[in-house]
């Protein structure tokens, strides 16, 4: 039996290679993922580390699975700020970018590896970031969402 799963899939009217940069670059990521940067040496092994903006504080972290530029990239992801999360396990992210228009990509993220009753609080986390970076591709301002 599978995992359950957090599937996302949008639209953008990018190219491949900008939306890359905007998972891949810490100071792009900033614009879009409301202040969190991401860090890593972007090679299958290497280490990723979030940063929360307000203090630099380490948020998250999780290791490079997959990095096939500009195509797929894929990281374990472990919340490191809220005890409460200390104790699960270790869960997967995956970016598939894949042309669909002479401008646009389809972007699908898949966050796996997680319980069921995991999957809406995923959704409702990758949702606002999503849109946020679509929305700052597209225009290059980002949204005002208010996250509770």
């Amino acid at each position: 039996m599978t995992k359950p799963a957090m599937i996302h899939v949008t639209y953008i009217e990018t190219t491949p290679e900008k939306l890359w940069a905007a998972l891949t670059q810490g100071e792009f990521t900033k614009l879009y993922w409301f202040g969190r940067r991401i860090e890593s040496g972007w090679t299958v092994g290497a280490k990723v580390s979030f940063f929360d903006s307000a203090d630099d504080s380490l948020t998250d972290s999780g290791e490079v699975l997959v990095y096939d530029e500009p195509k797929t990239l894929a990281y374990t992801f472990k919340n490191e700020y809220l005890e409460e999360h200390a104790d699960r396990p270790v869960s997967r992210v995956t970016f598939t970018i894949e042309p669909a228009g002479p401008k646009v990509v389809k972007l699908q993220v898949v966050h796996d590896e997680i319980t069921a009753d995991e999957v809406e609080a995923w959704r409702n986390g990758w949702g606002p970031i999503l849109a946020n970076l679509k929305t700052f591709l597209e225009t290059g301002r980002t949204l005002e969402i208010e996250l509770s």
